[in-house]
């Protein structure tokens, strides 16, 4: 299996400079094609001041601003992409960006994003990957801003045996069949472990039939959180973590966080998130 269309949000900010990097690099080892997809929208005033000509002053200098941080975005496209040839396309407008993208993404098979979000956010200008991993439908990639290249030579499958988790053991293996080894992860109190056990035993035995390299392990944990998966990645050597994105509401998710949010909040390793 492979990924034949990779996507990425595109901005000409140097902060983004990383995830379009990755993005080449992921289309380059899967001899795929590279979207890109830039989009921006001027945010609404906050008041009407009537002072009807300054405003209609500002929006037009907002819609001006707009098509040239468009334009830059394209060109930090072509140049960064330029080793693919005509495996890339890039269209841009003036829309919100995650909307954008996810739509766009019907013609990807893998959506490469940001991690670790800027601390100011702005939806007129920015795409959350947590965002996306729940409205593409699509598999998202999201890549720490500092990390180095990504190598999935150790993958740890994080396992939790629910629609979503199963969703990303299909999302993922194209990186799963060039992995060295595989580790399919549980955390769980102790309660839970002998169940935990013959889940993740199952899915090892699911990428062996396939001549993958995988084992399975279980981590008990009185109260199991997205860090004890990240520990134990560090621990197997994978700088890549699988894993379903946000299994129970999102409202849930929003008030208590949960395993989903831990992962995004950390900058250490790769996240391949399925929804």
């Amino acid at each position: 299996m492979s990924y034949a269309a990779v996507m990425t949000h595109v901005q000409a900010d140097p902060e983004a400079a990383p995830r379009l990097a990755r993005a080449v690099e992921i289309a380059r080892r899967f001899d795929a094609a590279l979207l890109g997809v830039a989009a921006e929208m001027v945010p609404p005033l906050a008041f009407d001041g009537g002072f009807y000509s300054l405003e209609a002053d500002w929006m037009t200098a907002m819609r001006q601003t707009i098509e040239e941080r468009l334009q830059r975005a394209r060109e930090c496209f072509r140049a960064a992409s330029a080793e693919l040839g005509d495996r890339t396309s890039f269209c841009c407008g003036a829309q919100l960006p995650a909307p954008a993208v996810a739509a766009a993404s019907r013609a990807a098979d893998l959506i490469v994003a940001g991690g670790a979000p800027r601390e100011m956010h702005d939806a007129y200008r920015d795409v959350s990957a947590a965002e996306l991993a729940l409205t593409s439908g699509r598999p998202v990639l999201v890549a720490p801003p500092t990390a180095p290249p990504l190598s999935a030579e150790q993958v740890l499958l994080a396992w939790k045996d629910t629609r979503e988790a199963r969703r990303a053991l299909s999302d993922a293996m194209p990186f799963f069949e060039r992995a060295r080894r595989v580790v399919v992860a549980a955390v769980c109190p102790r309660a839970d472990a002998e169940q935990a056990r013959i889940q993740v035993g199952d899915v090892a035995l699911t990428l062996q039939r396939r001549g993958i390299e995988a084992v399975a392990r279980v981590v008990e944990h009185a109260q199991p959180d997205g860090f004890q998966i990240l520990s134990q990645a560090r621990l197997e050597g994978a700088d890549l973590i699988v894993c379903g994105a946000y299994g129970h509401s999102r409202l849930g998710e929003w008030v208590f966080g949960g395993v989903t949010a831990d992962l995004l909040s950390q900058d250490e390793v790769y996240l391949l998130l399925s929804h």
